[in-house]
């Protein structure tokens, strides 16, 4: 019978054998996942501890973020070295806590899981802000710094024979509603004299709907995200984007809101992140091989092709240290858009379609300039962190004169008899109305008509609506700064009346002011 043969090891041969194995264990096994660091649960106490929120020994602080698929946080995602907290990232190995970033596309499972303290920070839109900030209130949110402003990110696609704003009037338009797409609608009607009303909303629970049901002509009209547009263009013949917000760069301003609790126990951190946030930002708007790097990021961390992540990017404004000065109102000498000035819009405007309740707080109970302030003293000077400069016109042409408009505001403007003088209510007239959408389609060339009824010769009165319509130009431009060469002055004199001039009421209607918005 065959027998088992034992082996007798010795004491020494045995102790290299061991050695072996555990030199194989870690350099097949322990060293090659080093780099992934599971997130440590935030429980009160259990990371950090007392005022100085310094880490307790042996921990490492995770900061749990939500974003969603967008190019506009990848700033936060390049200065992390990817979506996973690993001891790669730069947050790790200047500031020594780790981040992690969450896709959370789904509305509703985004706020849930930040209210139940699975994310720390979360992404939101300045503007559709004052939809959820009632409703959010028992946990104290607080808008921390803003990391984008869309740039062709979102567009309204339109079918065919649809040409102007004008044209919207009884056709079906597909949105997501108290979304960034509804403000950009909401804005675009206000742009023109369409009531909200003129229009048949079909409300959606997303822009990926929206583009759905204008691909299959449930719609004539839908609010997408970029690239969608494009594949709603060849999906649907003779389509077309009227309007984006690369016409509209002031109106969509992505950010992060998070605990009140969380900032007062965090300080240091919060800051650290932003600042970190800030020098990806300004890397990748300066560095092509930074942007290079982020968009492959990007495709790992959002399981898209390269291509889509790059354009992604592209199709917003990372924005600096100097820009969130601006947002947040603490430069004195900006007078371009603000967070509180876009937040306080939209909540008039949401709360007439009853998305914003009575009761909705004002900005300065819902957001924060302490990070940004706290920061000053390190990113004022610091390369890449200016804020974004005036966007400048070239001189407009002949044919920008003959220009169709994609959008008309008509304001009627009391003028003395003969006088082409603002007075102050025609100024308060003209901001109220007109100021603010020139700010937020900041790059749309503006023409201003000037308008008069019948009394006086025809030449006269074509003089002074020219003068008139000069008069709106100049207001403009020392009210906003805005480059002379956007704004086109003209004047039609009573050959253009809305009203007849046979009764004073008519009269008072044809003393009137357009300005409107070119393609």
């Amino acid at each position: 019978m065959a027998t088992q043969r034992k082996i007798k090891i010795g004491p020494v041969p045995f102790l290299i054998l061991v050695l072996a194995v555990a030199f194989g264990l870690y350099k097949f096994v322990i060293q090659p996942n080093m780099d992934k660091i599971a997130p440590q649960t935030k429980k009160p106490g259990s990371i950090l501890t007392g005022k100085e929120s310094k880490p307790v020994e042996g921990k490492v602080l995770t900061i749990d973020v939500g974003v969603v698929t967008w190019g506009g946080y990848a700033g936060g995602e390049y200065f992390n070295n990817g979506f996973e907290p690993t001891i790669s990232s730069r947050y790790y190995q200047e500031y020594g806590f780790m981040v992690k970033f969450h896709v959370m596309d789904l509305f509703e499972q985004s706020r849930n899981a930040w209210k139940s303290g699975d994310v720390d920070l979360l992404w939101v839109t300045a503007d559709a802000y004052p939809t959820e900030t009632l409703g959010l209130q028992a946990f104290k949110p607080l808008f921390l710094f803003q990391v984008d402003w869309s740039r062709k990110g979102d567009a309204i696609v339109v079918g065919p024979g649809i040409n102007t704003v004008r044209d919207f009037y009884g056709k079906k338009i597909a949105v997501a509603l108290g979304t960034p797409s509804h403000t950009f609608l909401l804005k675009t009607l206000q742009a023109d004299d369409l009531e909200y009303s003129d229009v048949e909303i079909v409300g959606v629970s997303d822009a990926i709907v929206a583009a759905e049901k204008f691909k299959t002509k449930v719609v004539d009209i839908a609010v997408v995200w970029s690239p969608d547009d494009d594949i709603c263009l060849q999906a649907r013949s003779g389509s077309k984007v009227l309007r984006s917000t690369g016409d509209a760069p002031y109106i969509i301003a992505d950010g992060f809101f998070a605990k009140k609790e969380f900032i007062e126990k965090y300080p240091l951190q919060s800051r650290q992140l932003y600042e970190g946030w800030m020098r990806g930002n300004a890397e990748i708007n300066s560095d092509p091989a930074a942007k290079e790097k982020a968009a492959k990021i990007l495709s790992s961390g959002l399981g898209v092709d390269y291509q889509f992540a790059l354009n992604a990017i592209n199709k917003v404004r990372l924005v600096t240290h100097g820009d969130n000065l601006n947002f947040f109102g603490l430069n004195p000498a900006y007078s371009g858009v603000t967070g509180e000035q876009l937040y306080s819009s939209m909540k008039r405007l949401y709360g007439v379609i009853n998305l914003a309740p009575t009761g909705t707080p004002d900005w300065q109970q819902v957001s924060t300039t302490q990070i940004i302030q706290a920061s000053n003293t390190l990113l004022v000077n610091a390369p890449g962190q200016e804020a974004e400069g005036k966007i400048t016109f070239a001189k407009a042409t002949a044919s920008d004169y003959e220009k169709a408009a994609v959008s008309s505001k008509t304001i009627r403007v009391n003028f003395d008899f003969g006088s082409a003088t603002l007075d102050e209510n025609a100024q308060t007239v003209i901001e109220f109305k007109f100021g603010e959408l020139a700010q937020l389609f900041a790059s749309s060339r503006i023409r201003i008509v000037g308008h008069t009824d019948n009394v006086g010769s025809r030449d006269a009165n074509i003089n002074l609506s020219k003068r008139r319509a000069e008069a709106g130009k100049q207001y403009l431009i020392q009210k906003y700064s805005f480059d002379p060469n956007r704004i086109i002055a003209t004047g039609m004199g009573p050959d253009n009346p809305v009203a007849s001039n046979d009764t004073e009421e008519g009269r008072g209607k044809n003393r009137r002011i357009e300005f409107q918005f070119l393609e």
